[in-house]
């Protein structure tokens, strides 16, 4: 009995992650189940990012911490792709969806978040940006002509069902003009973060999304590090090793990684799909926190918990059936 050749088992193994793309001038996508599971690593190392964060603001202004996050991750990726050779300018066909991802998700959403949290508590009010779910599902409809089941509908439901009992909107004071403010920027950024989903999937790309990072995170390091300058001034710092700890978290897993992960999540499954699986972030943020910075727990945040798992499984599942007739077609 011979045994494959290294090569030979390298290629079975790319074969079995990657595959064709939808246009065959598109780089290859990622098949089930490895998308699924860089899914869920994706939503793992975003979601233990909300303790890392809450720590991180009380000793880097948070503007700084996101110009930290961008400036170093876009190195990191730029140098990581260098060593590879594969630096290379973006095509032109390339540029909406650099401009799409850079300035719109990284910067512009970015900035808004941060903003917000001026006016508004941190923590559950940023649940408000994983709600972006609810504005997928009608734009990929019109857009991709992606099927709003049955299966994805429930499921919506109850994700964001379980998202709105996270939030708790019934505790927060909607007199006070700052609180509105804040919410409103919450909501702009949800419906770009959505926007941005939807542009992903339906883009035809020449380049893989890793050959675009360096650019995309560049181009958002910028305006961001352009408003911690106005806002903040060149910040004292007092670097120890927790804090330096902190900020690698940021660049190496909370960007590099996840903005990866969540892109090349977002071109291989259906776009409210895609939405529906990054709506547990927040359920791992909180119990994260709940872990490791004592915060609360609660009834609520069980039933949320569940809720939301429920819904990502029924999205999975609708995809799985959605598969299944494929291939019996």
């Amino acid at each position: 009995m011979t045994r494959a050749s290294p090569d030979r088992q390298a290629t079975t193994i790319r074969d079995r992650v990657w595959g064709p793309a939808i246009h065959p001038a598109e780089p290859a996508v990622m098949r089930p189940p490895a998308v699924y599971l860089l899914g869920a690593a994706t939503v793992m190392v975003l979601g233990a990012n909300w303790p890392i964060m809450a720590h991180g603001v009380t000793v880097i202004p948070a503007e700084w911490l996101a110009a930290l996050r961008l400036c170093g991750a876009a190195a990191l990726v730029a140098g990581f792709m260098a060593m590879r050779r594969r630096i290379r300018r973006p095509s032109r066909h390339d540029l909406p969806i650099l401009v799409s991802v850079g300035v719109i998700r990284l910067a512009v959403v970015t900035t808004s978040v941060f903003v917000a949290l001026r006016f508004v508590p941190p923590g559950r009010s940023s649940i408000l940006v994983y709600a972006s779910t609810l504005w997928t599902a009608p734009m990929a409809a019109v857009v991709l002509r992606e099927r709003l089941t049955a299966l994805r509908l429930i499921g919506l439901c109850l994700g964001c069902t379980g998202l709105v009992l996270l939030l708790e909107p019934w505790s927060l004071d909607w007199s006070d003009d700052r609180t509105v403010a804040g919410f409103g920027l919450l909501l702009f950024a949800s419906i770009m973060s959505a926007a941005t989903t939807v542009h992903v999937r339906a883009h035809s790309w020449r380049s893989t999304p890793l050959e675009l990072m360096p650019w995309q995170l560049g181009i958002a390091a910028l305006p961001i590090t352009v408003l911690a300058f106005a806002l903040d001034g060149l910040p004292h710092v007092e670097w120890t090793l927790a804090t330096v700890g902190v900020v690698a978290y940021q660049i190496a897993l909370a960007s590099a990684f996840a903005v990866w992960g969540a892109i090349t999540l977002m071109r291989s499954v259906p776009a409210i799909s895609a939405n529906l699986i990054l709506m547990a972030v927040p359920v791992v943020g909180l119990l994260s926190s709940i872990v490791f910075v004592d915060e609360p727990a609660s009834t609520t945040v069980a039933l949320s918990l569940v809720l939301v798992l429920g819904g990502v499984g029924l999205g999975l599942l609708s995809d799985r059936r959605g598969a299944a007739v494929e291939a019996v077609l």
